[in-house]
């Protein structure tokens, strides 16, 4: 049956773009097609939510699963902010949507079509990996990996099974930010030198927390999934709902085993704009170095100007603590890329100017080297109630629907976030590295390269695809 389905999307895709304008899919799709896409939604927590209020009206939610059921509750009857983002979902779908704790136990047991993940960054592979298998479409919220090596793993499977997977980077779908980059990559500015970037902090290793009790309701071993036991306390999970000081405190998005913090997390937009606008979504740097010329001071000011209610102080002296390490990288073509305190947005260097680039705005000094710029209402299209994701979660379904390669594909999340593991490689190890894009190898160091994959609890192996 599903597969039925899939063909028959398929086809009215194709009849579509044959008979409309290119952008058929965002007004025919829906109209036509004789059946919605069944979605199922991995991770219930804030972003999980704002993906379901962000759905095109040519899918609908079918299944959520999430690990403690007090999320899922909170999808269903949901309150205060989502309850008008998530008003059209409670209505129309949620009294018919199953709920799940086992990812596996869902995509095993509930026909769906495709899949959209946003649970913590350590269950992103396998939940993917998984839903290939059962023969799903993806839609996998940045970053993409946890290490770099299960990302080979995912991006040999997405060949394999030729499912479409979109990665979450939807800056790559924003108008505003395609123009940019383009505009970069297309030689606007002349050769490029040097990017500055700003200085995202790294992961902490996860503090021994005393043991609580465990809530009704939460599924502890599979939230902890291929990672270390550990007794349960919420300051491991639990994400944006308390705060300790002026820290709203980050739960697992702080820690090593589960992600790779704001390098990763915020990291991974600017990053990938960085991949995007120098042409190497195909590569990655060669050389990486932390950076010695940086003082304390400038650390700190950074810290408490951007990261005070983010992230934790360091325990050591400012220069001791590898996650605020800036790293500067170099790509074979020559092209520096520096992460520093004190920088706001991805600032690439020209020949013949300047360009910055942020989250649907770009700033080009000289300003008349620009021609043929977006309407600026195109901006106004991630503009609203939430953080605003319907444009790219649209071209996943118009993918879907052609067969056509996402605009943030595996290969392109793979290697985007492969350069933030690197850096934060480079900041633990605190020593010049060699990296060979090619390979996905570290040269000649067994150290690092031991880096490059992550030990897996039994129980919680990569399934095959």
């Amino acid at each position: 049956m599903r597969l039925n389905r899939r063909k028959l999307l398929a086809t009215v895709g194709v009849m579509g773009a044959q008979s409309t304008l290119p952008n058929w899919s965002r007004t025919v799709y829906a109209a036509n097609s004789p059946v919605q896409l069944r979605v199922g939604v991995i991770g219930t927590g804030v972003r999980g939510k704002y993906l379901i209020g962000n759905l095109p009206e040519s899918a609908r939610v079918a299944a959520i699963c999430d690990c403690a059921t007090s999320r899922m509750t909170g999808t269903l009857q949901p309150q205060g902010e989502f309850a008008d983002i998530l008003d059209s979902f409670k209505t129309q779908q949620a009294s018919k949507c199953s709920t799940h704790q086992d990812y596996r136990h869902m995509l095993e047991n509930v026909e769906l079509d495709a899949v959209i993940i946003a649970t913590p960054d350590h269950h992103h592979v396998p939940a993917a990996l998984h839903a290939l298998h059962t023969g799903l479409d993806v839609y996998l919220e940045k970053p993409l990996t946890v290490s770099i090596g299960e990302g080979r793993v995912l991006a040999n499977a997405v060949k394999k099974t030729g499912r479409i997977l979109q990665v979450g980077s939807q800056q790559r779908s924003m108008e505003i930010n395609r123009f940019a980059c383009e505009f970069v990559r297309d030689g606007g500015l002349g050769k490029i030198s040097r990017v500055d970037v700003p200085n995202y902090p790294g992961p902490m290793a996860v503090p021994d927390y005393p043991e609580e009790q465990l809530p009704s309701g939460l599924a502890w071993d599979l939230f902890l999934g291929s990672t270390p036991q550990r007794p349960h306390n919420r300051q491991i999970w639990v994400k944006d709902d308390f705060k300790i000081g002026e820290l709203l405190w980050r739960g697992w998005d702080l820690f090593e085993d589960y992600s790779g913090h704001l390098m990763t997390n915020w990291g991974a937009h600017q990053i990938d704009m960085v991949q995007y606008a120098l042409g190497m979504d195909h590569t990655g740097p060669v050389k990486l170095a932390p950076i010695a010329e940086v003082s304390a001071t400038e650390l700190e000011r950074d810290w408490r100007i951007k990261w005070i209610d983010k992230t934790p102080a360091p325990t050591v002296a400012w220069l001791d603590d590898s996650r605020f390490r800036p790293v500067r990288m170099q790509y074979a073509s020559g092209v520096v890329v520096q992460l520093l305190p004190g920088i706001t947005d991805a600032t690439f260097y020209g020949e013949r100017g300047t360009m910055a680039i942020s989250r649907n705005k770009y700033i080009c000094t000289p300003a008349h080297l620009l021609t043929g710029e977006p309407d600026p209402q195109a901006a106004e299209l991630w503009k609203g109630n939430g953080h605003v994701a319907r444009p790219h979660l649209q071209n996943w379904l118009d993918c879907i629907a052609s067969r056509a390669t996402p605009r943030a594909p595996v290969e392109v999340g793979l290697r985007t976030v492969s350069v933030c593991h690197l850096v934060n490689i480079a900041r633990k190890l605190n020593r010049p590295l060699e990296w060979n894009p090619e390979m996905e190898q570290f040269v000649g160091d067994e150290q690092a390269n031991g880096l490059v994959n992550r030990p897996r609890r039994p129980g919680f192996e990569l399934p095959s695809v």
